[in-house]
C-alpha cells in the first residue's frame, strides 16, 4: 500500500476539522438532524461558538492555506453566517409573534372557534339543546 504524502494526508485532515465544525453548527442551527438523538436540535450560542471557531481558524492559518483548503473554508464560513442570520431573524420574528398575541390573546385564538361561540351566544336557538326541548315540548302537548 503506498503512503500518502504528508502534504496531502494534512489538506484532507484539515479539510475534515472544517467540514465537523461546519456539520455541528448546521445541527445547532437545526437544519440538520442531530444523528444521536434523532431530533432537529436548535441551540444558537453553540452555533455561534462553532462559526466563531472557524473563523479564529480562518484568522490564525491567513496566507498558510492552499486554494482548495481556502475556497472550503470560507464558503464554510460564508454559508453557516448567512444560515445564523436567517434563523436569529426567524427567533426574533417568533418571539415578535408571542408578544402580539400574548399583548392580545384574541388574536392569536382559533377565529373559527371564537366566531361560533359567538354566534351562539347571540342566538341559542342554533345549538342542539334548545330543539330537543322544543321536541319534548311538542310531544307533551299532543298527549294532552
Amino acid at each position: 500500500m503506498a503512503e500518502v504524502p504528508a502534504d496531502q494526508q494534512n489538506e484532507f485532515l484539515f479539510m475534515q476539522v472544517v467540514m465537523m465544525f461546519q456539520g455541528m453548527a448546521m445541527q445547532n442551527l437545526g437544519k440538520v438532524m442531530n444523528p444521536v438523538t434523532n431530533q432537529i436540535d436548535r441551540n444558537l450560542d453553540q452555533a455561534k461558538n462553532m462559526i466563531d471557531l472557524l473563523g479564529m481558524l480562518d484568522a490564525k492559518t491567513e496566507g498558510n492555506l492552499n486554494s482548495n483548503e481556502k475556497n472550503l473554508l470560507t464558503h464554510a464560513l460564508y454559508e453557516l453566517r448567512m444560515n445564523y442570520v436567517d434563523e436569529v431573524k426567524k427567533g426574533s420574528a417568533q418571539a415578535e409573534d408571542v408578544a402580539a398575541t400574548q399583548e392580545n390573546p384574541e388574536a392569536g385564538g382559533e377565529p373559527e372557534q371564537a366566531e361560533d361561540a359567538a354566534a351562539t351566544q347571540e342566538n341559542p336557538e342554533t345549538s342542539g339543546e334548545p330543539e330537543q326541548a322544543e321536541e319534548s315540548a311538542g310531544e307533551s302537548e299532543d298527549k294532552s
